[in-house]
């Protein structure tokens, strides 16, 4: 077997707009969002033992960013006074995806005591996935959950990039919105 092998050194080249915008376009404060980039960087320095090679070495830091924005609401929430959201990060499970789908009901997961939590976020994604229009809807679920490409999409509907990706980031803003009333 192949040894994998990260490369911490070109992480802020490679990967620091993407990631810094990835996690600006779930908390809406870009000093939050630089902040959780910092931590994801510190928290793959320090889980990189963990890293098996099974994903690309973006995909892992989005999957750690991915719970630094599941903590950074927890956080939130728990200053609310609303119930804690307890999705907790495991160095176990290295994926990839988008967060918010990534959580639902993931039968690889190998946390048990999630399992209730993700079926009833599962729902709760569900329902509000039914509140969005029609077109937001259907190119929300084709993008994330059936992982579909932009090129196949964009056929399909005969609408171009820039009209899916305006589609899919006020679909997710709807999510977050409705996710944060219902769920959170």
């Amino acid at each position: 077997m192949a040894e994998h092998k990260l490369h911490p050194e070109n992480w802020v080249d490679l990967y620091a707009d993407y990631l810094f915008n990835y996690a600006v376009a779930r908390v809406s404060d870009s000093e939050i969002a630089k902040d959780l980039v910092q931590e994801t960087f510190f928290a793959g320095l320090n889980s990189a033992k963990n890293f098996k090679g099974d994903a690309a070495e973006r995909t892992w830091l989005i999957a750690i960013l991915k719970r630094k924005v599941i903590d950074h609401y927890r956080k939130v929430n728990s200053k609310k006074g609303k119930a804690e959201v307890r999705i907790n990060y495991s160095t176990e499970t290295d994926s990839d995806g988008d967060w918010l789908e990534e959580q639902v009901a993931d039968p690889f997961s190998k946390d048990g005591d999630n399992i209730l939590e993700n079926e009833e976020l599962g729902m709760a994604l569900q329902e509000c996935i039914d509140k969005l229009p029609k077109k937001q809807s259907e190119v929300f679920k084709m993008k994330t959950m059936q992982g579909m490409s932009t090129e196949d999409i964009c056929n399909e509907l005969d609408i171009n990039p820039s009209n899916l990706w305006v589609m899919l980031h006020r679909a997710r803003t709807a999510l977050m919105g409705c996710l944060n009333e219902n769920w959170f």
